[in-house]
């Protein structure tokens, strides 16, 4: 049994406790600086180890990693350092749910001479939207154009922002203020968040998209050079955009994120009715034709070992258990710098934890490749 380390007591951190102590194969401890949330953790998850922990002490944070297999970080944005460097010098994996693109850089700039695996962005975007990606970008002999769309909504959206909150406050304002990277007509470049918007609709629902920062990844690494096109937008209900711009620019909230927290945490609620959508476009040349392929999914709150975790906490904490899964299973690079694209896709959706992602026709399909699901040997 792999003995692991949560630190993070929050909306994801808690799922992911749950999926890793209930399949068996995993001893996990949820780590806090927080006591309530602790307490929290503690009174909802019978089989889970408690510590409340700061940090920012470097003695006790190297004293909580020694000896453990992984670190998961499912905290704020900047703690991730510390607790990677932490990491490192332990010689434990590291696996963060980050969309923040410097602490990403800083996390590759570490892993180099690393005993151990560094696996930033493991969650939904960035996460499991690169890994699809990367497979659809594969199917093409040239590429052209790259699109990513995800949004995570309120099924019942009732106030003048059509958004409950779902997951990290911090994360949210982080990527809606941050420059967004993206490749345009081949020249890698640094977008303005909340800009180019675009309209559509689906299942008659009308939808607006707009950049935010970090949802690629490392793709623009990646596909550098071989794509004309590849950008990433967050979907919301209409007029959302507009809202947030008058918050973050208007009222110049944007520089007192602390303030614009309070608010938003004090007056918007928290929702486990939601809906993650998932929509990639990948367009380009296959044996000279002009081709487009298109991943979409709709994935829904549902009801986990007796409790109901909305959409967001789903996706996001099952696809970080199944990259964990199968850095075990020696599927992925032991030390080092690991990338989402790293992941192969079939790999992933047919992993226990994946499966949530998966159909069936993409079941035939990674099925006719080899490609068998199951826990990973010697746990």
């Amino acid at each position: 049994m792999r003995d692991i380390l949560i630190v993070g007591a929050g909306k994801i951190g808690t799922v992911i406790a749950d999926l890793l102590t209930s399949c068996g194969d995993y001893a996990v401890t949820v780590a806090d600086r927080d006591p309530a949330a602790v307490e929290r953790v503690g009174a909802e998850l019978a089989r889970v180890q408690v510590c409340v922990l700061d940090v920012a002490d470097a003695d006790a944070l190297a004293a909580e990693l020694e000896g453990r297999w992984a670190v998961i970080d499912a905290g704020p944005f900047d703690i991730g350092m510390r607790i990677a460097a932490a990491a490192v010098a332990q010689r434990v994996h590291y696996l963060n749910l980050t969309e923040d693109v410097a602490s990403t850089r800083r996390v590759r700039e570490l892993a180099g001479g690393a005993h151990s695996a560094l696996i930033p962005q493991c969650g939904l975007a960035p996460g499991f939207i690169s890994i699809v990606a990367h497979d659809l970008a594969a199917r093409f002999d040239t590429l052209l154009d790259v699109r990513m769309r995800v949004g995570a909504l309120p099924k019942y959206p009732s106030n003048g922002l059509k958004y409950n909150l779902t997951w990290s406050t911090d994360g949210l304002i982080n990527e809606y203020l941050n420059p967004c990277e993206a490749i345009v007509d081949g020249v890698r470049r640094e977008m303005p968040a909340l800009e180019e918007l675009e309209h559509f609709s689906l299942d008659g629902d009308d939808y607006e998209a707009f950049n935010t920062s970090g949802g690629l990844g490392t793709l623009c690494d990646t596909l550098e050079g071989r794509v004309r096109n590849l950008n990433y937008r967050t979907v919301r209900y209409r007029g959302h955009r507009d809202v947030m711009k008058l918050l973050l620019h208007d009222l110049r909230l944007g520089e007192r994120r602390a303030l614009l927290k309070d608010i938003l945490e004090s007056a918007i609620p928290v929702t486990m009715q939601d809906v993650v959508l998932v929509f990639v476009t990948v367009s380009g040349r296959r044996e000279g034709l002009l081709m487009q392929e298109t991943f979409a999914r709709k994935l829904y709150a549902a009801e986990v070992h007796g409790r109901l975790r909305s959409a967001i906490q789903l996706t996001t904490a099952s696809a970080l258990c199944a990259v964990l899964d199968l850095l075990a299973a020696g599927r992925l690079p032991q030390a080092g710098f690991v990338r989402q694209e790293d992941v192969d896709f079939c790999d992933f959706v047919t992993n226990r934890f994946g499966r949530h992602f998966l159909t069936d026709s993409e079941e035939v399909r990674c099925a006719a490749s080899g490609v068998l699901a199951g826990p990973p040997a010697g746990v």
